[in-house]
């Protein structure tokens, strides 16, 4: 494949360190998540490595939760890309989850900077965080994340995948397009375009806007029933990709809501969440990340 350019070029340090709003993780389910459903899945962190870690990034440090084996390594690095309520126990679960499949799985906080979206009300969330994180910024904190990892020596960033959810799915396209050393990655019902995400001076483009530039292995997960993104614009994610020669695919659960595969929420649907989970982990072995 021939390289392209970068459409979301890297940030550069700010000349100071900043006050960050939130510089430790929490415990429990996100504030706006309740009541937590039955069905929810809980991971136990026997015989792994678990817990809060600090990344260094551009302008400080974030919080983050890491989880791998307590034996072994290095092993494949699994970035995991928090959901719009940042990382709270579903996602450290999420970590905990790929840890056992014996991954090196790291969640980093990309809100730091703006607020705790765990403590907070949806419509805070929507209004005062969400708008005000840049994606440049969230992509340089990936990276960070990755050189973290690296730096552990418990992590093979060579085998570097990566998988989003909701507000992370769209980052996963996005860090797609950044990082072409990742081999492959995973983007659970992430927004593409539309006038659910409109673009802004923070988000100037969205995944629907750079297709053709993603070379990185990237398989979609997406419900048909998922009114934040309507089949058309799946259709148009789709022509994007094919017009790049992508390897990237779109595979489309017809009676799934948005939030299928979040087992903590009434939005669950097992039979698509439990075959997602399996697509995902044959598509990270088949492209080298497992």
């Amino acid at each position: 494949m021939t390289d392209v350019p970068n459409p979301f070029p890297a940030i550069t340090a700010r000349p100071g360190r900043r006050a960050f709003l939130k510089t430790s993780l929490g415990s429990g389910f996100a504030l706006a998540v309740g009541p937590v459903a039955a069905q929810t899945i809980a991971t136990p962190a026997t015989g792994l490595v678990a817990g809060e870690v600090k990344v260094p990034v551009a302008d400080g440090t974030i919080p983050a939760y890491r989880a791998m084996p307590a034996t072994g390594g290095p092993f494949p690095t699994m970035l995991v890309i928090h959901e719009i309520f940042g990382v709270h126990e579903w996602i450290t679960d999420v970590c905990r989850r790929f840890a056992r499949l014996g991954y090196y799985a790291i969640a980093p906080d990309l809100y730091a900077r703006q607020g705790d979206a765990t403590k907070a009300d949806i419509k805070t969330i929507i209004t005062d965080i969400v708008p005000k994180v840049p994606d440049a910024e969230v992509l340089s904190d990936l990276d960070a994340t990755v050189a973290f990892a690296k730096a552990s020596g418990a992590a093979d960033t060579g085998r570097l995948g990566a998988t989003g959810f909701c507000w992370g799915g769209r980052q996963i396209w996005l860090y797609a397009a950044h990082n072409k050393d990742m081999k492959a990655a995973v983007a659970f019902y992430g927004l593409l375009g539309g006038e659910h995400a409109p673009t802004s001076p923070n988000k100037p483009k969205n995944p629907v806007d750079i297709g053709t530039t993603i070379t990185t292995p990237v398989l979609g997960l997406y419900g048909g029933k998922d009114e934040n993104i309507p089949e058309p614009l799946i259709a148009q994610m789709r022509a994007e990709l094919a017009e790049g020669h992508s390897p990237a695919r779109i595979e489309l659960y017809p009676d799934a809501p948005h939030g299928f595969f979040a087992d903590y929420r009434p939005s669950y649907r097992k039979p698509a969440a439990e075959d997602a989970w399996a697509k995902a982990q044959a598509w990270f072995k088949q492209y080298g990340v497992s």
